[in-house]
Order: C-alpha cells, then structure tokens, then sequence
C-alpha cells in the first residue's frame, strides 16, 4: 500500500509533460467544446410561430400545449396571477380583440384592441422589414398575457373586466414631430370605474396613468414577450433589475413558480432583438413572475393604489433609442456571462460606426484594435512558445535519462525551464485568457440588433445573417489554416498534429451558419494574426538559441 502510494505521489506531473502545442491543441478543442455546448444548451431551438387556434411544442418539455386565442379570460388571485378558460361566444371573443384603436408614429404603428391592451405593433423602419419587404409584427403569438392587461385579484370583478369593452377617446391619432399624443380608455364595471390614460412618444416609449374609482388589487403586464423566432440564436425570456441594481434573468422553460421582486426598476420581456417592458426608476414596482403550462415567465406588476403611473417600452433593443429615452434602460441589452467585457466593447464599436459608417467595415477596424491590445499578450507566449522549441532537445533528453525516476526527472526539467527563463504555461496561457474577448465579440455580434439588415460589401446584405455563399467561412477556415502554416510546432504526438491540421475544417462547418458579422470578426483576426505571427517569427529569429 505504502509503495503504490509512493509511486503515485513521484508521478510526473502530467501538465508539465505535455509540450506547448499540446496544451493549445487541448485549449482549442475545449473552447470549441464550450462554445458549441453553450448553443446546444443554452439556445432555445426554433419552432414554429403560432397563428390562430393551433399546437406548438413546449420548448422546455417537448410536450404540446394547445393555445386557444380568443377564448380564454384570465383570472387572478393575490398571490399568483393564473389564466383560466371562461365560457365566451365567438361574437362577444370577436369584438373584444378588435382593433378599436391606432396610434402612428414616425417609426410604428401600435394598435390597442377593445379591452385596452396593445395587441400588435408594427415597425416601419426599412432595417426591420421582413424579407418581403413588410413591416415587421412584434407579436405573432396568440398566448396572452398582451401588453397594458389588467387583472383584478377578485375574481368576480376579474372576469366582468374580461367581458367588458373600453370605451376610447379616439380611434386614430397620429404622433407627428416630437409631440407626443394622449389616448383615454375608460371601462364602466358596474359602477367601478377603470380608466387608462396612454401617452404615446414616437420613440417607442409610453406613459401609462392607471386611475380607479376606489382601490383595488390588481397586476398589470408589459405583455408576453415579442416572438420572432428567426434563426437558433434566438433567446426568449424576462429580466428582472431590483432594486440593488441586480439583474435576474429566467430563460424560457426555466420559471418554476411565482416569484416576487420588491421595488424592482426594470420588468422586460425579450427575444434576441425586441423588447416589451415596464419600467419605475423613481418609485420602483412590485414585479411578480409567473409562469405558464410550458414554464416560460410570465411578468406581472402587481398595484393595490386607485392611481399609479408607469413607464413602458415596445421596440427594438437599440442603444441609441434605449439610452435617449433613459441610459438606465440599456440595461436590456443583456451580453451573458462576459457582460464585463461585451459591454464596453459594444461601446468602442459604436464609437467607430460614428467615424466609419459600414459597420463591417468598423468590426475590422475593432479587430484591429483588439489584436493591437492583446499584442503584448501573443507576443509573450509566442516568446515561451519558441523558448521550449529551443529545449525541446535538452527535454528529450532528461525524459530518456531519468525514464524510471520521475521525481529527478521533474526536478531536472524545472531547472531547465528556471535556467533559461522558459514557463511551460507561457504559450497557452496567454491564449487562454483570450478566449473571454472571443466570447464577448461573439455575443456583441449575435445580439447587437443595429447589424440586422447592416450591409457589408458585395454579397454582405445583412450582417446578422449567415453568408448565403459561403464564402467568408470557407475564408475563415483557410485564413486558420494559413495561421497554422506560419506558427512554429514542436509536435511530439502524431495523432495531436493530425487533430490540429483539421481543426481549420471543423471550424469552417460550424461557422457555416454563424451571422456574417462574426465570421468576419474572426476572417479579420486570423488575418491580422497572420501578419503579426509573421513579424514575431523574423523577431525571434534574431534571438540568440537556447544552450
């Protein structure tokens, strides 16, 4: 027992074993790995959108889940907001969703239905048409609950509130200039009376003023959120901020039940590009969370007051138009785990798009500038890099003449790196801490809704796209193969000198689909790393060699 334990202590350590190329042939592999798995796993798969009475597939369970539009009236306690059917004739379904009002705007269209909700919302700008050339519907999903619903914690008042018609000030207004226009519905319950007092702004921002008769409990939502399922990058979910400035996320088929956020600033249901939210930077709201028969959050902001006054958004999650409104609620512009880094490269990207006005154009311009900051990071492990190809024969030779004594053989090979100033870790290191940059421009790239429809040149029509020829990815994948060709290897392993040579291949299929806008990201990066492998080889070639 003694002697196996001894053994196994005077094991060489495996890392310090592995040459340097192994060790980025293994970084390589795993970020692959990671990168791909978080797609697999964590991006909801597209399904088909919902029109009219119809199934579609749980995304959390894979079960389907009938919805039935037009026929349910939702029901509400105090603690938990709940939809249940009530009896309702096609006539009575009819004129209740019925668009009763108009509101345009420079930049939308936004209809509100009988029970003075906000039942579509059109965007007019060309970059969110649709292939067709149509302007683009932010709600193509039936389920409620839709945008400005109230709901009453009596269940009685509750469901006569869901048969019972607004009546409305104007049935069109339009938005003209700056100026914004005023919308009243009133709603008579016998003798309790609802009236919704929406201020429309032609930036996609609303005000909404809540007066009752007397007090009562009830929850009003920023709606479900919009559903444009548009590729495997598309996420859906709500974010809630609280108000310590925590921001908590539930993804789609993630909710478990109802949850309860006190003077939270910001309530927002999203998808990859749009956005519906209500928001309170002053007074904070009292935001619950429930969740549906397929367990996607639903948003509710729960109010027991006669009057309360809110603020709301529908529209692209656009910083320029978030942050004119208020810088607070860029906030929706959510980058995942390297929100740290992604976010103030964002920044910098849209500060080049101010001077450069092709934001291809200002993505190679941001890769330029990222491989000039990590310069001194390539630089040091390319250093290490050629300092144990150097020892690579002294190596050689201490692991053939302490073969059956791994104990002097570790101590010799720490010498060797000490005496001549070489880390084992110095060549992958570097590149290790280079991958959170990837991760942030990756997820920059797939969320920034200002590349949706944002030519490049040529071919490049929408750089939120895949290329639709190719050619950038089969660029990408001979660009790394390029790379490979110009960087030294001291490969002691045939079969990792094999997985290496096809890693160029294995990226260039998953890049296939990647949006045009990242895969010109890492073109340009493999091409800028290319020149400056070249320059650091003629560099070290002036080095004085290892003795």
């Amino acid at each position: 027992m003694q002697s196996h334990q001894k053994h196994f202590f005077e094991r060489p350590i495996v890392l310090e074993n592995m040459n340097t190329q192994t060790r980025v042939v293994i970084a390589t592999v795993l970020s692959l790995l990671v990168f791909i798995g978080y797609d697999y796993f964590f991006m909801p798969k597209p399904t088909p959108q919902a029109e009219g009475n119809r199934t579609v597939r749980s995304e959390s369970a894979g079960k389907p889940v009938t919805h039935r539009e037009n026929s349910v009236s939702p029901s509400a306690t105090s603690e938990k907001v709940t939809a249940k059917p009530v009896a309702q004739s096609a006539g009575e379904a009819s004129a209740l969703n019925g668009v009763v009002a108009t509101i345009e705007t420079s930049n939308a269209t936004i209809e509100f239905d009988a029970l003075g909700r906000i039942s579509q919302v059109y965007l007019k700008d060309r970059q969110y048409r649709t292939e067709e050339g149509e302007e683009l519907k932010l709600f193509n999903d039936p389920r409620i609950p839709k945008p400005l619903e109230i709901r009453f914690s009596d269940p009685t008042l509750n469901e006569l509130a869901f048969k019972t018609p607004y009546r409305v000030s104007a049935s069109r207004i339009d938005v003209k200039g700056d100026r914004p226009e005023t919308v009243t519905f009133t709603q008579n319950l016998n003798g309790f009376v609802v009236e919704k007092r929406v201020t429309i702004y032609p930036d996609h921002h609303y005000d909404v003023e809540i007066e009752m008769s007397e007090p009562k409990p009830y929850f009003i939502s920023p709606g479900y959120r919009p559903d444009l399922r548009i590729d495997n990058y598309t996420v859906h979910g709500v974010m809630v901020e609280e108000a310590d400035g925590t921001l908590t996320i539930i993804d789609d088929g993630d909710a478990k039940g109802t949850e309860a956020f006190r003077k939270a600033r910001i309530a927002v249901a999203f998808d990859r590009y749009y956005a519906t939210a209500l928001y309170d930077f002053d007074n904070g709201m009292e935001v619950v969370v429930n969740k549906d028969a397929e367990e996607n959050p639903i948003l509710f902001v729960k109010e027991e007051g006669a009057k309360r006054t809110l603020h709301g958004y529908i529209g692209p999650k656009e910083y320029r138009i978030l942050h004119a409104i208020h810088p607070e609620l860029t906030k929706i512009i959510e980058f995942g785990w390297f929100t740290f880094i992604a976010a103030p490269m964002f920044k910098v990207l849209m500060w080049l798009h101010s001077f450069i006005p092709n934001w291809g154009w200002a993505i190679v311009v941001l890769t330029l500038l990222i491989r000039v900051i990590l310069y001194p990071l390539t630089y040091k492990g390319m250093v290490s890099m050629h300092r144990l190809k150097q020892l690579q024969p002294k190596i050689k030779e201490i692991q053939a003449k302490y073969k059956g004594d791994p104990q002097k053989m570790n101590a010799h090979m720490m010498e060797l790196y000490k005496k001549h100033k070489a880390n084992p870790l110095g060549g992958c290191l570097p590149m290790l801490l280079q991958i959170p940059v990837f991760f942030a421009i990756y997820r920059v790239l797939l969320n920034a809704i200002e590349l949706k429809g944002a030519p490049w040149i040529l071919w490049i029509h929408d750089l939120s796209v895949m290329d639709p020829y190719y050619v950038l990815p089969v660029l990408m994948g001979a660009s790394m193969w390029l790379h490979q060709r110009v960087t030294p290897s001291n490969f002691t392993d045939p079969m990792q000198e094999k997985i290496f040579k096809w890693l160029p291949v294995v990226f260039t299929f998953f890049f296939v689909t990647f949006p045009a806008g990242l895969v010109l990201y890492w073109l340009t990066n493999n091409i800028f790393s290319v020149a400056q492998q070249l320059m650091i080889n003629r560099m070290l070639e002036k080095q004085p060699k290892a003795e």
